[in-house]
């Protein structure tokens, strides 16, 4: 089903894959998204985060050893949170611990596009229905929100995940969580051990803006025009202004 083309071919009748973090850099500018996903022009790389990569994996093995007692996490009860970690045999095939380029995946008819995406964990509550988390890491004194600019992704991010699931017909909590690991800084020794912190941060999510999205998507992406830059895009602003010092 998956069209194996990396950039989108006007006019074709083979599904496009559209990642969830694709989704979000249409968002953010479609002059970058279709730069990307239609010319095969993307963004420079940025290097990996292996040390949040490392905090989400110690975390999976932490959740996966109460997932096979069904039992909630210490962190769960402190919160209130009556939920256990859902067990499903496609788990690892969601979260992309064989292949990090497998996920949850569904056909979006009209648009005949494959929304994906990479989760790091799946609870399930009381009622029954599915419960979205993400892990997060972070370094700060700061009391943790979701009120930050650049923490607005981490809101459309769940937002896509419970769209994909109740795609995939499983009934899904509105309520999301976002388990922060936060790395204390004023230890007064090292010894080469970074110490954090584990809090949880709700959201109540709302992906009525998935489907109306996925439209205008499609449509930038059968348009000959590159569309105009983001207003907030600093990589489109720095090449303009490296264009004029031209």
């Amino acid at each position: 089903m998956l069209f194996k083309s990396r950039y989108y071919q006007p006019g074709s009748d083979k599904p496009f894959k559209i990642s969830r973090s694709k989704i979000d850099l249409f968002v953010e500018c479609e002059r970058c998204f279709y730069l990307d996903r239609r010319l095969g022009i993307p963004r420079p790389s940025m290097p990996g985060f292996s040390l949040n990569s490392a905090v989400d994996t110690l975390l999976k093995n932490e959740f996966d050893i109460l997932r096979k007692e069904k039992k909630p996490h210490a962190l769960m009860k402190k919160y209130g949170i009556e939920a256990i970690p859902f067990s499903h045999p496609d788990l690892p095939k969601w979260r992309g611990d064989v292949n990090r380029f497998s996920g949850a995946a569904v056909l979006h008819k009209r648009t005949n596009l494959i929304v994906d995406g990479l989760i790091d964990d799946l609870w399930i509550d009381k009622k029954g229905e599915i419960v979205i988390v993400d892990y997060k890491s972070t370094s700060t004194e700061k009391e943790i929100s979701l009120e930050d600019k650049y923490k607005q992704g981490y809101k459309r991010q769940v937002e896509v995940y419970q769209w994909i699931f109740r795609q995939m017909n499983f009934a899904v909590s509105k309520k999301a969580y976002f388990v922060f690991a936060n790395a204390i800084r004023n230890n007064p020794r090292f010894d080469g051990i970074l110490s954090f912190k584990l809090s949880i941060v709700p959201y109540v999510g709302d992906d009525r803006w998935v489907e109306d999205c996925l439209d205008r998507i499609k449509k930038t992406l059968e348009g000959d025009k590159v569309p105009q830059a983001g207003k907030d895009c600093e990589h489109c602003l720095f090449t303009s202004r490296q264009s004029r010092l031209s």
